[in-house]
């Protein structure tokens, strides 16, 4: 993943505008466009932030099948009105997500059956608790 895009003095920026480093750039970016994730533990907890505003939390389903965190959403794009159309036109849309679909494997230490999920301010957050790890069992042994 890069971050700062590197310019090439031999490459003139005509072709390098052609060239780019994003292959979502196109028309239809909309249609595949995947939100950020942020994951983070802590000592009791994983914890999993996806960026997806303008959605609401009945636009998410959330599923774990076996080691499988599964998280999708879709909404349903209501079409415009005539006015609506006449109104303004876009020239680039780059956000909306029509619906999008993210898998992450989960480590043996998640207790499935207490995850929990909140969403608020665009961020979808999925907080995923650790099992109590086994204390080793210490014992001295008397040497007869």
């Amino acid at each position: 993943m890069k971050l700062v895009r590197k310019q090439n003095d031999w490459l003139p920026t005509i072709l390098g505008d052609l060239l780019t480093e994003n292959r979502l750039d196109v028309p239809n970016y909309e249609n595949f466009s995947i939100p950020a994730v942020n994951i983070f533990e802590n000592l009791t907890t994983f914890v999993v932030e996806l960026a997806a505003p303008g959605l609401k939390k009945d636009n998410f389903a959330i599923e774990i099948e076996e080691n499988l965190l599964k998280v999708s959403a879709e909404v349903k794009q209501e079409s415009e009105t005539s006015q609506e159309q006449e109104e303004f036109k876009y020239s680039r849309k780059e956000f909306g997500y029509s619906k999008f679909k993210r898998n992450f494997t989960l480590p043996e230490s998640v207790k499935s059956e207490d995850i929990k999920a909140s969403y608020e301010n665009g961020v979808l957050q999925i907080t995923l608790p650790k099992k109590e790890e086994k204390k080793a069992l210490k014992k001295m042994v008397e040497i007869s």
